[in-house]
């Protein structure tokens, strides 16, 4: 079955005033759907069409047929990174995690302030374009960054939080001004998005 475009929750205005309307059409109607098209294209008629994201970005990947790796990677990870940065947004987000989450920022980092400073100090001196990250990764919290669309499912990880920093998710309304980005875009988070997520992880 092939992969699809998820529908965002929220319009496209609804993060305004700190990611603007237009940067969200040309985000998630060209940019993610591309990355959606190309990887249909890449796995149409083999074996791999009927694997989900997660397996083709983890154990199956190195078993792929090489004329099909790179194609994958890049855009199930595009797909997979966008996927999840949607729900981890929010209308009148921000504000700081609760509960379980919160206490292992807590125990980790000293706080959600000092984990903050640290992702978006990952997603600053990311050279060129990628993404900065909380991930589970099976045993507690990590926090990091990765090129390109390589998403965290590469190395067995699981995904909390990424903040793109590709130019595409700012440029518009930033221009280059990246630390400003990343320091508005706390305004937005989905805490209990990233909850849900912890909780699952650990579940697992």
């Amino acid at each position: 079955m092939p992969h699809e475009l998820p529908p965002l929750p929220y319009d496209y205005d609804a993060l305004e005033p700190t990611i603007d309307a237009q940067t969200m059409q040309i985000h998630h109607g060209k940019h993610h759907q591309a990355y959606v098209d190309n990887l249909n294209k890449a796995i149409e008629g083999t074996e791999w069409e009927k694997h989900s994201i997660e397996q083709l970005l983890g154990a199956l990947l190195d078993i792929a047929p090489e004329d099909k790796q790179t194609a994958v990677r890049n855009n199930g990870g595009g797909h997979a990174n966008h996927s999840l940065f949607w729900q981890i947004m929010k209308p009148g987000g921000g504000g700081e995690p609760t509960g379980e989450l919160a206490r292992a920022i807590d125990d980790l980092w000293g706080g959600v302030g000092e984990l903050k400073t640290a992702i978006n100090d990952n997603g600053v001196k990311r050279f060129g374009s990628g993404w900065t990250w909380l991930v589970w990764d099976g045993t507690a919290l990590a926090i990091y960054s990765t090129p390109n669309q390589d998403s965290p499912l590469l190395r067995d990880d699981v995904p909390l939080l990424g903040i793109d920093v590709w130019e595409h998710a700012y440029y518009l309304k930033y221009q280059n001004r990246r630390p400003d980005y990343l320091g508005a875009w706390w305004d937005v988070v989905n805490w209990d998005e990233v909850a849900r997520r912890y909780d699952e992880a650990r579940a697992s």
